[in-house]
């Protein structure tokens, strides 16, 4: 008998690591370090970390720009922690909140030889945490990473970081009727990923046919939108007028993706937001913080669609996005019904800038 975690295990293990301020070990071919989130890391744990040795500051290349680091690594930087900088200084770097008050953080030294896995691998941990995606790294000695993981450090190897992540096989855990204003006829399914991230719902209304397109509605999570109803965005009205629309068919399926924020967390979404009143666009905030436009894996629905036994849908979306990643997960899209509601004037900026710069048909 034995209780070894999985990698998969691991994994799941790693991320809680390093929302808590732990350290987490990465080990490659030959090449080892110990990794910290920027964002939970304490004045102890950080000076742990420099008894090692040189510490780096890996940092997306989107945040990298916006300090004008160099990233000689074409998607990250790995910029020198200065002997004299503190946590402090850590956290102004990872976190934009402070950029107006603190502009002058630089010069920085970004190191441009040896190899970036490890610092690319701490990043992608970061944000799978739904922290910043800024990562201390030190790097050691395989042998030393041998004697430091004994004490219960989480380590993982290259290959168990996966950069574009994906959540695996998604199990439905529970499923039971739930009468709804849009239909009485309402069936909520919970689907569970085995690598232990968030749960996904699925909101079947009626008896869809399996055997032809599915109207459906991929809807992520909007806690400020959806529960208090917040002008800032769209997503309340679209939730509320999908399943309107699917109640009034008769038959069909809302996903409900705990995506939140656009995959970057509600945390960094509130970031995003205050970053917005200070006159960044809802694109330029996601940057600024070091996150793509959109961190949302929608390949999470076409598993839970293939589930069900649905293998083609009648879409509702504005973002063609959607409509690719459908497709390229092998579901059928054989129309794409517009969803254009919810537009006032204190989300005019953001929908037009999603028109602009994202491509959403509005």
């Amino acid at each position: 008998m034995s209780f070894a975690l999985s990698p998969t295990e691991r994994l799941a293990r790693a991320r809680a690591d390093l929302r808590m301020g732990a350290a987490v070990g990465l080990a490659g071919d030959g090449v080892a370090a110990l990794a910290l989130a920027a964002e939970t890391a304490t004045p102890e744990r950080l000076a742990e970390l420099r008894a090692l040795g040189p510490v780096d500051v890996a940092l997306t290349a989107r945040r990298a720009g916006t300090l004008k680091a160099r990233a000689y690594d074409g998607d990250l930087a790995r910029v020198a922690l200065p002997a004299e900088a503190g946590l402090d200084w850590v956290h102004a770097v990872a976190d934009p909140s402070t950029d107006l008050a603190w502009p002058m953080k630089g010069p920085f030294v970004s190191r441009r030889d040896g190899p970036a896995e490890l610092h690319r691998a701490a990043i992608a941990l970061c944000k799978q945490a739904h922290l910043l995606p800024a990562a201390l790294v030190a790097p050691v000695d395989p042998a030393a990473l041998d004697r430091l993981c004994v004490g219960g450090v989480s380590r993982l190897d290259l290959t168990e970081v996966p950069v574009d992540a994906d959540a695996g096989p998604l199990v439905e855990a529970a499923a039971a009727r739930v009468p709804l204003e849009a239909s009485q006829a309402g069936r909520v399914h919970v689907f569970r990923p085995r690598d232990g991230a968030e749960e996904h719902y699925a909101v079947e209304i009626g008896t869809p046919d399996r055997g032809k397109p599915v109207l459906a509605r991929l809807h992520s999570a909007c806690f400020t939108g959806d529960i208090l109803g917040s002008l800032k965005c769209d997503c309340g009205p679209q939730l509320r007028a999908a399943l309107a629309q699917i109640g009034q068919e008769g038959a069909g399926v809302l996903l409900y993706l705990n995506q939140e924020g656009r995959g970057i967390g509600l945390a960094n979404k509130m970031r995003a937001y205050a970053l917005q009143d200070q006159g960044f666009d809802t694109v330029e905030a996601n940057h600024r913080l070091g996150f793509e436009d959109d961190e949302r894996d929608f390949r999470l629905g076409a598993k839970m669609l293939r589930e069900m036994g649905f293998s083609s849908v009648r879409l509702m979306t504005n973002n063609p996005r959607k409509v690719e990643m459908m497709r390229a997960s092998g579901v059928v899209v054989a129309e794409r019904v517009p969803l254009r509601v919810g537009r006032t004037p204190h989300n005019a900026r953001y929908l037009d800038t999603k028109a602009a710069k994202s491509g959403h048909l509005l």
